[in-house]
């Protein structure tokens, strides 16, 4: 799929949707038993000149058949980001944010988010740097308790809310520690649109329009499929037109995108074209 027009959606969302707007050219398509998760960080305002963390990783704990109440029970922990970079959290203020992790997982319940940070953590405060200690950051990570399912074909973006002033605290003269104060905010969950259209021959394209989004599908030259896997939930119509051949356009209207849903349109026949 591949995106026309983007739609008039918050900054987070346009970031996480957006290394999603092409399948047919991806060298990483989505799999159809798989989602794509996308993680990004932010911050609120704070006093202290700067807030610098040391990012190593995140990982992500896929829920196994017998997990229980102990979210480390059974399953498996899975790296989805194992870049490493130092970020100022003050920078991400005010609507800013970055990407940490955005990769495809296979479709199930996870249970929890871990952000790992390695040594080197500091807070400026005053013009002066000063050691900013992480307990468990680089053994165990950060927990996050935030259970998710994630579907097939769908986007599940997510913003990391951390909180720096409430997180740092001195504890002696130039002594600081990181307690660490996270929310989890969804940002949108996406839905799409599969199906089939006949003939082959027609090399059908189809759009899928709403109120300020229309993006495009090309129909697969040998069985006919299309899929949309990163639609904002709404109402689209849903245009199929031939690209080759002598075949009529054809329309639906009114069709419904769910999130964490991929409908089945089921199979669009082209008629020939009126020889008039």
């Amino acid at each position: 799929m591949k995106r026309i027009l983007l739609p008039t959606l918050a900054m987070l969302l346009i970031a996480g949707l957006a290394v999603l707007s092409a399948c047919s050219d991806s060298t990483d398509p989505v799999q159809p038993a798989q989602g794509r998760l996308v993680l990004n960080l932010t911050d609120a305002s704070c006093d202290y000149d700067e807030v610098n963390i040391v990012v190593i990783g995140v990982r992500v704990h896929r829920a196994g058949s017998d997990d229980g109440e102990n979210p480390d029970e059974g399953g498996e922990w899975i790296t989805v980001s194992d870049d490493t970079f130092t970020v100022d959290l003050l920078t991400l203020s005010n609507g800013q944010s970055i990407v940490l992790a955005d990769t495809l997982l296979d479709a199930g319940k996870y249970t929890q988010i871990r952000l790992l940070l390695d040594d080197g953590c500091t807070v400026v405060v005053g013009g002066e740097s000063h050691d900013l200690e992480v307990p468990s950051g680089e053994q165990s990570g950060l927990k996050l308790n935030h259970p998710f399912t994630l579907s097939p074909d769908v986007i599940y973006s997510a913003t990391l809310d951390f909180d720096a002033c409430r997180s740092v605290h001195q504890t002696g003269n130039d002594q600081y520690k990181m307690k660490p104060v996270i929310r989890v905010v969804v940002d949108a969950i996406s839905g799409g649109l599969r199906g089939t259209v006949l003939p082959v021959d027609a090399r059908a394209m189809i759009w899928a329009v709403a109120a300020g989004d229309s993006a495009l599908a090309w129909a697969d030259t040998l069985t006919g499929e299309y899929l949309f896997s990163t639609l904002e939930e709404g109402q689209y119509d849903v245009s199929f037109v031939p690209t080759a051949g002598d075949y009529a356009d054809s329309t639906r209207t009114g069709v419904t995108v769910t999130a964490e849903t991929v409908t089945d349109l089921g199979t669009t026949e082209l008629r020939a074209a009126d020889p008039r």
